[in-house]
């Protein structure tokens, strides 16, 4: 279930979903076009899917997006324009996830904490796949 989404001017940052009411079914929370695919099941015992696999198809990534769900904890995730301009801070609790989908990330944790954070890949290391950048108006 989709708590909020996170745009600035225009543009989607990220959106924030909760693992703890969970729709009957097969859920999907992303957009056909993300760049991550995020969906839910809740399905009662001895229900089985349709074998299948998923066809090869060149599907360009230019953008690393990443899935971060709090296991344990709480974590405060701030959002920040590639200029480094405040865009808002969510905080992500128990059960709780949040996609990336574009801009800056800052995570703080509120408590101890336990995440999981999945990305699409591949990794190219810290040199070559991420830019570390100087907050303009860092909120307090």
């Amino acid at each position: 279930m989709k708590l909020k989404e996170i745009s600035s001017e225009g543009k989607l940052y990220a959106f924030v979903c909760s693992l703890n009411e969970v729709k009957e079914g097969l859920e999907f929370l992303s957009d056909d076009s993300d760049f991550i695919q995020l969906g839910t099941w809740n399905y009662k015992k001895h229900f089985s899917t349709v074998p299948h696999y998923h066809l090869e198809h060149d599907k360009p990534s230019n953008l690393t997006q990443e899935v971060v769900l709090v296991h344990k904890g709480s974590v405060k995730c701030r959002l920040y324009t590639k200029e480094g301009k405040f865009v808002e801070e969510v905080d992500i609790n128990e059960g709780e996830l949040i996609v990336q989908i574009y801009g800056v990330h800052e995570y703080i944790m509120n408590k101890d904490s336990i995440v999981l954070e999945i990305k699409n890949g591949p990794y190219f290391g810290p040199e070559v796949d991420r830019k570390r950048i100087d907050i303009i108006d860092k909120p307090s």
